[in-house]
């Protein structure tokens, strides 16, 4: 497949959303920071000098221990416990379906809280990848996408609406919960040690919900997983990679797929706003990047279109002066897509010559590409189901 010849206009870089999010008459507290829980205490009626002692009781209660209900905090008083749930829930997106790969590879489609009004819930879908020196899972930050990039069908839904942080904490909680993955576990470990902000969605388009919730995701007192091991996705907002460096402070990973500006303009539209000199310039800005904090550099290898040795010659030289390693995709096809993954034997060709250029190239192995859950293959088909084939789906879920 060629690079198109359309105008520059042509192809819509961003989409608006549809919709703001309206919460439930009865919110959640999951994706509040501290000083937000404090706040809430004192809406209740909790006095001053206990609110500091109660917000601990509720992260830990929250975050550590993975409470589902109020009455779970037995540490609390009965009577705050009876106020918290008169006023709030502990609610986390439900488990609408599960799917399981042949590799072991889980992919979650979630309904967001909405309170009584079913018929306005919203679905993400969510990927846990387990491996045998760590789990990770893949969340998503919007309801839909806000770009169209060409090769991604996660790009050809239309942008909904941006999720909060507590629903972006919130499948992070969900996965421990089907995981059985808190803090009771008998030997210990962990099965999600890892998150990547690669679901559906552009972070940096979302970008106070997405550091409020990995700020919360981070905390050594609640989920813990330390910030060298969540990695934020992006397809290029420039203004916010500096920001998302000063602000949250994990590893960083883009989604290049191109070395040339106008192949980059098609895979990529989002390129015509901040061209491939400006994404880079914010790689060589971005706070706390080092050869052992490297940003990553993901590059879908599509036939014929971006996988030439001539490609690979260009990406390395314009990755000069950047602490960089990339990892090499093969395309994941999808129903309707015009790319083809290329040939096994020219990826090789093309991670050799990278890391013979002093790059780490690793080739990324497909994972779950049998239910549609791999790199770019995330898409909620939902609303095309009846309402008899809903119910199914969730019988089939909490019977799991």
């Amino acid at each position: 497949m060629q690079p198109t010849t359309e105008p520059r206009d042509a192809i819509l870089v961003e989409k608006t959303p549809l919709e703001t999010y309206v919460p439930p008459a009865k919110p959640s507290l999951i994706g509040l920071s501290r000083t937000e829980l404090a706040d809430r205490l004192g809406d209740i009626g909790v006095a001053p000098a206990q609110r500091k002692m109660r917000v601990q009781q509720l992260w830990h209660w929250l975050y550590f221990r993975g409470a589902q209900s109020f009455d779970d905090m037995t540490s609390i008083s009965k009577g705050i416990r009876a106020e918290l749930a008169e006023h709030f829930t502990v609610d986390r997106p439900e488990v609408v379906a599960e799917q399981i790969s042949n590799d072991g590879t889980r992919k979650w489609l979630l309904r967001l809280p909405s309170g009584d009004n079913v018929e306005k819930a919203h679905e993400v879908e969510c990927v846990y990848i387990p491996e045998t020196d760590r789990g990770t899972l893949c969340v998503s930050s919007q309801v839909g996408c806000t770009l169209n990039c060409s090769f991604c069908h996660t790009g050809t839904q239309r942008l909904v609406r941006n999720l909060t942080a507590g629903e972006i904490v919130g499948q992070i909680m969900v996965a421990r919960d089907r995981l059985n993955d808190w803090a009771d576990r008998e030997d210990g470990t962990r099965r999600v040690t890892n998150v990547v902000m690669m679901g559906m969605g552009e972070p940096l388009y979302n970008f106070d919900a997405v550091r409020d919730a990995l700020l919360i995701v981070g905390d050594n007192e609640g989920i813990g997983i330390s910030r060298r091991r969540i990695t934020l996705s992006t397809s290029g907002v420039v203004p916010n990679i500096v920001r998302a460096g000063e602000e949250i402070g994990v590893m960083l990973a883009i989604s290049l797929h191109a070395v040339r500006d106008e192949l980059r303009n098609e895979l990529v539209p989002l390129n015509r706003k901040y061209p491939i000199k400006e994404l880079l310039q914010a790689c060589r800005d971005y706070p706390g990047a080092s050869n052992a904090r490297r940003i990553t550099f993901e590059y879908v290898m599509l036939k014929g279109v971006n996988d030439s040795l001539d490609d690979a010659k260009l990406l390395v030289k314009l990755l000069k002066g950047v602490h960089a390693k990339i990892n090499l995709i093969p395309f994941n096809p999808w129903p309707g897509t015009a790319y083809e993954c290329s040939d096994w034997d020219q990826i090789e060709k093309f991670s050799e010559y990278i890391f013979n250029a002093g790059y780490s190239s690793p080739v990324r192995t497909p994972r779950g590409r049998d239910i549609l859950a791999a790199c770019g293959q995330l898409k909620s088909e939902t609303e095309k189901l009846s309402a008899r084939e809903r119910q199914a789906l969730r019988a089939m879920a909490m019977t799991d």
